[in-house]
């Protein structure tokens, strides 16, 4: 049966070799032109939040300046572990990000799913949570864009965060980002005291969506948080 690329439904073509006849995987569902516009992130990356780094940015240890002054502020100090990201948020990116989240292209969230699955299987956790969207964003979009890409990559997960904010975080600042009032709280009777803990989402910003719903968690005995990402922009 013919493939077509998810993303511009050119045919997907497959040459035969010898060790794909005898080590069969599963075939990515991007063209190569398509895949070869991705941009994954390379060393030197923030040890912390996968930020791509050049000499300028670092800060000390190979943290970028926005990771330190989050470790800076008392507030959010431990909070998150890290942050672990796949690709740059170049253009093409972003237009498959627009195109994905906010045009409702569901069958996009298939197209990163064995660069997913590869990397979150090796992240050690007790709960895979996704960050939540709002009721009323929810209903404008028709799907999480965040639990999509994993339960496409074969992951279950656990909706234990509620959001409250409904406002997009494309159109905020990054102050206002940062210093926005409690945006999660937790379902009732969720239990996670003492667990381990992996925050997904589609994009890392600011780091403010992140750590806001880390803190919510830390405050009701999780362990440890750290976070997965499919873009750092």
């Amino acid at each position: 049966m013919n493939a077509y690329c998810l993303y511009c439904q050119a045919l997907i073509l497959d040459e035969m070799t010898w060790t794909k006849l005898f080590f069969p995987r599963e075939q990515s569902p991007l063209c190569s032109s398509c895949f070869g516009k991705l941009k994954r992130l390379k060393e030197p990356c923030c040890k912390k939040c996968s930020r791509s780094l050049n000499e300028s940015a670092y800060m000390k240890e190979a943290h970028c300046i926005d990771c330190v002054r989050w470790e800076q502020q008392s507030q959010w100090k431990g909070i998150l572990k890290r942050n672990t990201s796949l690709y740059e948020y170049n253009d093409f990116m972003k237009e498959m990000i627009a195109r994905y989240k906010f045009r409702g292209d569901y069958a996009l969230a298939k197209a990163f799913f064995m660069e997913i699955r590869m990397t979150v299987q090796k992240l050690e956790y007790d709960f895979l949570i996704p960050i939540p969207l709002s009721e009323e964003r929810l209903k404008e979009r028709g799907f999480n864009q965040a639990t999509a890409l994993v339960h496409e990559a074969g992951f279950p997960t656990v909706d234990i965060l509620r959001r409250h904010d409904s406002e997009k975080q494309s159109k905020k600042t990054r102050r206002s980002r940062i210093e926005q009032a409690r945006i999660f709280s937790i379902v009732e009777n969720a239990d996670i005291a003492n667990k381990n803990v992996l925050l997904i989402d589609d994009i890392y910003t600011t780091g403010a969506t992140i750590y806001h719903a880390a803190k919510t968690l830390k405050e009701v005995g999780a362990a440890s948080i750290q976070s997965f990402t499919l873009v750092r922009s």
